[in-house]
């Protein structure tokens, strides 16, 4: 089975040696995404924002995969602050309303201070059908 590798141009994936998603046949393995815009290097400091460019990043290495955000089947928050994470609902309603994947949120510390979420996905391409 083949696979394949996609990068964001994220300076973190040289860094630390990863890829922003990796393709094996059908299913599509998006790594933990957080909202920073990698042409400027720049992140938001509004939590809600910042699901909004994460979401943006990863709809983008799904397009890469010849797939979207109506495949995704499972979906991973991480917050660092448990309580930010209602304030992040409405932007997940506008994406995941009607396509509804498995999820899970976690609150954990993440990689930069700056950073009030990352989130995780898996879709399966075809699967919106």
């Amino acid at each position: 089975m083949s696979r394949k590798l996609i990068s964001s141009g994220s300076p973190f994936e040289a860094q630390v040696s990863y890829s922003r998603a990796v393709v094996v046949g059908e299913w599509i393995f998006v790594s933990g995404t957080t909202g920073f815009d990698y042409a400027s290097m720049s992140i938001s400091d509004d939590v809600a924002e910042q699901t909004g460019k994460c979401l943006e990043n990863i709809e983008r290495a799904l397009q890469e995969a010849d797939s979207g955000l109506e495949d995704v089947v499972r979906v991973t928050y991480i917050l660092p602050v448990a309580a930010d994470f209602e304030q992040c609902w409405l932007v997940l309603r506008k994406v995941f309303g009607t396509i509804r994947p498995a999820a899970t949120m976690m609150s954990a510390g993440l990689a930069d201070p700056r950073m009030k979420i990352e989130i995780e996905v898996t879709a399966i391409r075809g699967s919106h059908a």
